[in-house]
């Protein structure tokens, strides 16, 4: 507990930075990629054949890719193709790519759950297509997903860590850690405070998607 103490009263405001550094990457992946995967998911709706193979093909290359591979190919690999993106820019956009993918195939799975019967209900009182699916299959999906959609938040906060691999503007929890482990000898304790922050947040997202859940939920 010593080094603990130590190492708070020495690194206390860096570690404060960093847990900021991670919430905002977090928060600025998570709402340009759920708001991406809406909007695919709702696409992949349209009797369009070849919008969704490419839109299917998005989804299962962005789902399955190791998000660091996919760092590694946005930060090295594109200014071969004259495309220049900062090292932050690159950290959220690969968050918000595999943050898309797997909101789009939640989704999905949240709408193959509602009844065609409720469709059919809705066509037979004259609605549109757009208004169906804004007042009642996006409603019903949206509120199937909250739990997975909690999951990957927490995926996507621990996955912040990514910046730890590319020269990146600002220290988040991973990147302090190692430098700490680096310059002293206490790491251990580096690691161990790193990890209470990353698990809080974890129980925090977690208990506001629970309750989040609760209020939405159909049957109570």
């Amino acid at each position: 507990m010593g080094d603990v103490y130590r190492l708070l009263a020495d690194h206390g405001p860096a570690f404060g930075q960093a847990l900021l550094l991670t919430w905002k990457l977090t928060l600025v992946s998570f709402v340009p990629g759920f708001l991406l995967g809406v909007v695919v998911a709702v696409l992949r709706l349209l009797p369009l054949p070849p919008l969704r193979f490419v839109l299917t093909g998005y989804v299962e290359i962005f789902r399955n890719i190791p998000s660091v591979a996919l760092l590694i190919f946005i930060v090295f690999a594109l200014p071969d193709l004259n495309i220049l993106i900062d090292y932050e820019p690159s950290v959220i956009l690969t968050l918000t790519l595999v943050c898309s993918a797997f909101t789009a195939d939640y989704l999905r799975a949240g709408i193959n759950t509602i009844p065609g019967g409720q469709i059919e209900a809705a066509l037979s009182l004259g609605m549109r297509p757009v208004q169906i699916l804004s007042a009642v299959v996006l409603p019903q999906a949206l509120r199937a997903v909250v739990q997975p959609m909690t999951s990957l938040l927490i995926a996507l906060m621990l996955s912040t860590s990514l910046a730890s691999q590319v020269p990146f503007p600002g220290r988040e929890l991973t990147t302090l850690v190692s430098k700490i482990a680096n310059d002293s000898a206490v790491g251990i304790a580096a690691f161990a405070v790193a990890a209470t922050m990353y698990v809080l947040t974890g129980l925090l997202i977690a208990w506001a998607g629970a309750t989040l859940e609760k209020k939405v939920r159909i049957l109570r």
